[in-house]
Parts: C-alpha cells; structure tokens; sequence
C-alpha cells in the first residue's frame, strides 16, 4: 500500500540529524564541533619542521604543522602525518599509549634523479618540494634501491709496528653500492724495480683475511691479521676494493723490529753507557 506524503514527510523529520561541523579525523576519531573561524584565537603559529607540508587544522581556520617522517603522531593532541605518511604504532612502552611515528606508506630507499640516495619516496618528494622547481617533474624516482656509486674509502689502514714473534693487524671500512669485492694485497718490487702486487693470504700460513658487512649501511670492513710476525713480513700493505662502477684502494705500513734487537735496546748491559 503506497505511503501518504504527510506519513513521509513525519517520518523524515523524526530522523536523527547530525550535528554540525562533525566529521572524521585521518586516525579515525571524530573531530570537535567547528565554530566560526576566529584566526585571533589561534594558537601563536610556530616554525614546522617540514615547511612545505603546512596545513590548516580540522575546520580550516587555524596554521598547524603536519608531521614529518619519523615525527610523532596521534594522541591526544591528534598531530596528524604529512602526505603519503602513515601513523605506524610504537613498539610497546617505547612512548605514550595512542602515540605512533609518521612512516612512509612505501617503505624502502629510492635513487633520485639527482643521484642521491633517499631513505624512502617520501623523503625525495618532501625534497621536490624544497628545491627550486627548473620544469615540472624535475627531482624524481629514478630506480627503487639506494644510487649505486663506485667504493669509497671510509676508515684507510692505520700503519702498526711490533716485535717479531708478536702480532700485527691492519683493517680498513669500504661503502659502495653494489657492495664491493674488498682484498687485500702485498706491495713488492721484482729485482727490477717494478710494483708487484701479491693476493693475500697466498700461501702466508701466518697470515689471515677476512671481510665481512658493516658497521654502516652499505659498508663493508676487511681486516688482515699476521700472526706470529716475522721480519719478512715487513712492508706496505694495500686494502683494494672495487665494484661494477669503480675501484679504491688505501696503504697502510707494517714494521717489524727483530726481538732480539729491541730486548737489547730496551735492556742496556751493566757496562753500557746511558
């Protein structure tokens, strides 16, 4: 049986009306009832961390600053992310309950056309924004991953000395991307005065290498250590490393002093004038 326009009309106003100005927060709560907008009450505006990810407020009146990555957020005070950000809860008692951290919805670093590795894509568009515009599209992902750059000698081998039958080792730290092959190597001169170049460890049983990853992102940290120490095993030794887009290598200085020799030294005879 069709409805009477008077019943429809009653029953339309009988509906709950919402209240004005409420509406839906980014974290999902709602927000406060929207009054007219009265910039002289708005809080004394201060400087964002991130200018260029400036905003207004729920009801569009008052300066606030979006967060930035790695900012907090929620809470209490509702300190909302900047774009492409999300509020990524904390880790259990590592801040206030209903508090996260502004993270980049795509996580991982980004090459950007400028060569310089950025730590997400959120990062190099918060950095397109900062520099001076040459055309549109002018700072952009270049390829996922960190810029790939040729080995860089961080921490060069520092030169050691010490008796024969003793210890001695050298280290050296190396960044590339790809990672780098790091080796080390005995400088020499063949009888005619030529630079020779010999792998360690060879056949040097007294002699060991090793290479692993770290202490850095990227990095890498080779060491050589000689034991026991022999005279021989005096001389220059080179940390070489090298990957698809270049090589680097540093020198670092091993001296040997005979035990013998410095017991003598450091122990004069009775008879020995001082």
């Amino acid at each position: 049986m069709p409805r009477s326009p008077v019943l429809f009309l009653l029953l339309l106003l009988l509906q709950p009306q919402p209240a004005p100005g409420l509406g839906l927060r980014g974290a999902g709560g709602q927000i406060p009832e929207c009054n007219p907008c009265r910039p002289e009450r708005c809080p004394e505006a201060t400087r964002c961390p991130a200018p260029s990810i400036a905003a207004r407020d729920e009801c569009g009146c008052c300066a606030r600053c979006l967060g930035a990555e790695g900012a907090s957020c929620g809470g209490w005070a509702g300190v909302r992310c900047g774009p492409g950000l999300v509020c990524a809860s904390r880790t259990a008692g590592a801040g206030p309950v209903g508090t996260g951290l502004c993270v980049c919805a795509q996580r991982g670093a980004v090459c950007g056309s400028d060569g310089r590795s950025y730590p997400s894509v959120c990062a190099l568009r918060l950095r397109a924004r900062q520099v001076p515009r040459a055309h549109p599209g002018h700072l952009h992902k270049a390829r996922d991953g960190p810029c790939e750059f040729a080995p860089v000698v961080i921490t060069p081998p520092r030169s050691v000395h010490n008796v024969t039958g003793a210890q001695a080792s050298l280290s050296c730290e190396v960044r590339a991307v790809p990672a780098p092959v790091v080796t080390w190597r005995k400088v020499t001169r063949s009888p005619e005065g030529t630079q020779v170049l010999k792998d360690l460890p060879g056949d040097h049983i007294n002699i060991a290498v090793q290479v692993q990853g770290g202490p850095s992102d990227h990095a890498a940290t080779a060491w050589v250590l000689i034991n026991p120490l022999r005279k021989e095993d005096e001389g220059v030794y080179q940390c070489h490393s090298a990957n698809a887009v270049g090589e680097a290598q540093s020198h670092g200085t091993v001296t040997v002093v005979d035990q013998s020799q410095y017991r003598a030294a450091r122990f004069p005879g009775p008879d020995d004038h001082m």
